[in-house]
């Protein structure tokens, strides 16, 4: 199955923002038992940390692959490269593993999966708003591109 270069930066913003919006959720229904000024803090900084040196990079290191490509259509899982899908799959199993086992308390999985949801949410988002741009700019090419031909 392939997709226009520009659509898989969609299928990124699907996955990112479903995995975010789960973690979130988990998060905020453990949250009501453990809400604080602190845990709140906390839950900022996790969210802060993962953004700026996780995500927030991994947004702009993959919308600037995906727009370097040269050829239109491209399968569409390469919407990220092998070493992201692997970061995906061991966070995946990392996250179940720590909440299956009980050796994480609740409150951690509160605060933290608080925090972390928030980020991959955010990152889901963000690379919605690049696909959203890039839709806009192809709009603006092909206006172009038909203006000059008549």
């Amino acid at each position: 199955m392939k997709v226009r270069r520009n659509t898989l930066l969609f299928w990124a913003c699907l996955v990112w923002s479903a995995a975010g919006f789960n973690i979130l959720r988990i998060g905020l229904l453990t949250y009501s038992s453990y809400w604080s000024v602190l845990n709140f803090l906390l839950s900022v900084m996790v969210f802060a940390v993962f953004q700026k040196f996780i995500f927030g990079k991994l947004v702009k290191k993959h919308t600037t692959r995906i727009h370097s490509y040269v050829e239109e259509r491209h399968f569409f899982l390469k919407f990220f490269d092998g070493k992201a899908f692997a970061i995906m799959a061991v966070m995946m199993s990392g996250g179940i593993g720590l909440r299956m086992s009980g050796l994480a308390p609740e409150r951690f999985i509160a605060v933290f999966y608080t925090g972390l949801g928030a980020s991959l949410l955010l990152a889901g988002l963000l690379f919605g708003c690049n696909f959203g741009k890039a839709v806009l700019a192809s709009a603006k090419v092909q206006n172009k591109t038909e203006y000059k031909g008549e």
